[in-house]
C-alpha cells in the first residue's frame, strides 16, 4: 500500500460507497476471494485518513455469504463523532423479515447481488428479495459482467426499488455505442432510479493503469448523462486482485478529472451518496 495522497483535498462529507472489511475469524465460502493485503478496520482507518473520507458504505464480502456479522461489527467500529457508516448486506430467501428489520436498524441500506461466479446469489431470487427489502428503504446493488444486462431491462425497471450498479458496469472495454448491454445500462440511468459506482476501472480495462483511459471514457459519458446519480468508491482492499494493486489516491484523482468541474466532483463525492444512503 502506498502513502500517496490525492492532489485535491477531499471535501467534508466525502463518501466511499463501496469497500469491504475482512477480519479474521469468519468462515470463507469455497471459491471466493480474500484480499492480498490486510482488509481490517485498522488498515481502512489509515486509508480513510489518507484520502480524506468521512463517510463509508461497507459492502458485505461475497466470501462471507449472508453471515453479515463482520460488516455489522465494522460499521460500529468505524463510526464515531467525525465518521459515519452505512452498509450493504447479503440477504437470502431463507432469512426472516425480522432479520431484515434488524439489519435496517443497524444501518444497512442495500441488498447485494454479486452475480459473478461464487457470488452465492442468482437472478432467479432477485424479484422476491427486492420486494422484501423495498419497504425498508433498501436498494438493490448489482455486480455483474456488464454483458449480462442485455435482455434484462424490463426485469430491472420493474423492481420496486432503486438499483446501484458496481464498477462502471464491469464492461469489457472498449464499449461500443450500439452495444445492447450498454444501451440497457444507459436506459436504466435515464429512468432516474439507477446509480453507478465510478470504481474499479481496472475491471475490463485494456489500456490499464494508471489512467484507464477506456473505462474513463465510459465513466465520463455516464457523468455527462446523469451527474446526480454517480458515486465514488474505492473498492478497497481490491479483493479480486492478487498483484499490481492500484494507488487509491490516484483513483480518487481520476474521478475528479472525469467529473470535469469542482461542482460535479463535490456532487459525486458528497451530495449523491448522502441522498442515496441517508447520511
Amino acid at each position: 500500500m502506498t502513502d500517496t495522497r490525492p492532489r485535491l483535498p477531499s471535501p467534508v462529507g466525502t463518501c466511499d460507497t463501496h469497500m469491504h472489511i475482512f477480519e479474521p475469524g469468519y468462515t470463507q465460502l469455497p471459491g471466493t476471494n480474500l484480499p492480498s493485503i490486510p482488509g481490517t478496520t485498522a488498515e481502512y482507518r489509515k486509508l480513510r485518513a489518507r484520502l480524506g473520507i468521512t463517510r463509508t458504505v461497507i459492502v458485505q464480502p461475497a466470501a462471507f455469504g449472508n453471515d453479515n456479522r463482520c460488516t455489522l461489527e465494522a460499521m460500529k467500529a468505524l463510526s464515531d463523532e467525525t465518521h459515519q457508516t452505512r452498509g450493504v448486506a447479503i440477504v437470502q430467501p431463507g432469512d426472516s423479515d425480522e432479520e431484515i428489520a434488524r439489519l435496517t436498524k443497524a444501518g444497512i441500506r442495500g441488498i447485494r447481488y454479486h452475480l459473478l461466479p461464487y457470488g452465492g446469489v442468482s437472478w432467479d431470487t432477485l424479484n422476491e428479495m427486492a420486494a422484501r427489502v423495498a419497504p425498508h428503504g433498501w436498494h438493490v446493488q448489482l455486480q455483474i459482467d456488464g454483458r449480462e444486462l442485455a435482455g434484462r431491462e424490463a426485469m430491472l425497471k420493474a423492481l420496486p426499488c432503486d438499483i446501484v450498479i458496481d464498477h462502471i458496469g464491469r464492461f469489457m472495454q472498449p464499449v461500443a455505442a450500439d452495444d445492447p448491454a450498454w444501451k440497457v445500462m444507459r436506459n436504466l440511468v435515464d429512468s432516474g432510479r439507477c446509480w453507478i459506482k465510478l470504481s474499479a476501472p481496472y475491471h475490463g480495462s485494456k489500456t490499464g493503469a494508471p489512467r484507464y483511459e477506456d473505462a474513463g471514457a465510459t465513466a465520463m459519458e455516464l457523468i455527462r448523462t446523469a451527474p446526480e446519480r454517480m458515486l465514488y468508491a474505492t473498492n478497497w482492499p481490491h479483493p479480486s486482485l492478487k498483484s499490481n494493486l492500484p494507488d487509491d489516491a490516484s483513483l480518487l484523482d481520476l474521478v475528479g478529472e472525469w467529473a470535469g468541474s469542482e461542482v460535479v466532483r463535490r456532487q459525486i463525492l458528497v451530495t449523491n451518496p448522502a441522498t442515496l444512503y441517508g447520511f
